[in-house]
């Protein structure tokens, strides 16, 4: 009986030691129902991006989140609970406690959006310009042919390349956050453009039989 007691000791001592050495997964890191915030943004931009998930990119996790997240999980061969814990954010390439520097954000969503489409679409064009690809994301929101919210008409599918190709995650730059701001307080070089595109860059006969309205830089505007 001794022995069997002092044996017990030392595994209940073992534990203590593993569990000091390899910490629990926070509550903070892992995203359920009723999150919400920029880590819940980036999960739902991930998962629209890959087509699991077609709901508001709003930074709340909801049902329709949940169940993009299961979707996800089950192709994935993760543990399918619907929560975005380490392994299923590590699965989308994500840093849950770090996914976007919180000091570049300004205080609306949308703003913050609009300046990541400008930002993936038009980096390296005058100012002038990365305003203009703003209103065009705005005019789609007002005419009743596109979705009627910024991150509907930014995520539709096809609808820009930098969504396509994944640069619709990266950073905006001081300029992108400045020419969005401007193109939401109402300034739109384009006078109503609905597209927009480089010439050099595109082969869609479509696009290119467009009215062309006006070029700023490399891109040309048109209805």
């Amino acid at each position: 009986m001794g022995k069997l007691l002092r044996t017990g000791k030392i595994l209940l001592l073992a534990l203590l030691i593993v569990g000091t050495l390899v910490p629990p997964l926070s509550a903070e890191a892992a995203l359920r129902r009723g999150s919400t915030g920029d880590d819940v943004r980036a999960v739902q931009k991930r998962l629209k991006q890959w087509g699991y998930y077609d709901g508001a990119v709003d930074g709340i996790f909801g049902y329709g989140t949940e169940r993009a997240v299961r979707r996800f999980q089950q192709k994935n061969g993760l543990s399918v609970d619907g929560v975005v814990g380490e392994k299923t954010a590590a699965a989308m390439g994500l840093n849950l406690t770090n996914t976007v520097s919180s000091a570049a954000k300004p205080a609306s969503g949308d703003v913050y959006l609009l300046a990541q489409c400008i930002y993936s679409e038009s980096r390296g064009e005058p100012y002038k310009g990365q305003v203009a690809v703003g209103a065009v994301v705005l005019n789609r929101v007002k005419s009743s042919s596109f979705p009627n919210s910024i991150s509907g008409v930014i995520f539709q599918r096809g609808a820009f390349s930098a969504v396509d190709d994944g640069q619709i995650n990266l950073t905006p730059n001081d300029s992108a956050l400045k020419a969005a701001k401007d193109a939401m307080n109402g300034w739109d070089p384009t006078g109503g453009c609905l597209y927009y595109y480089n010439p050099a860059k595109t082969s869609n006969r479509w696009i290119r039989s467009r009215p062309i309205v006006l070029r700023i830089g490399n891109h040309v505007f048109c209805k």
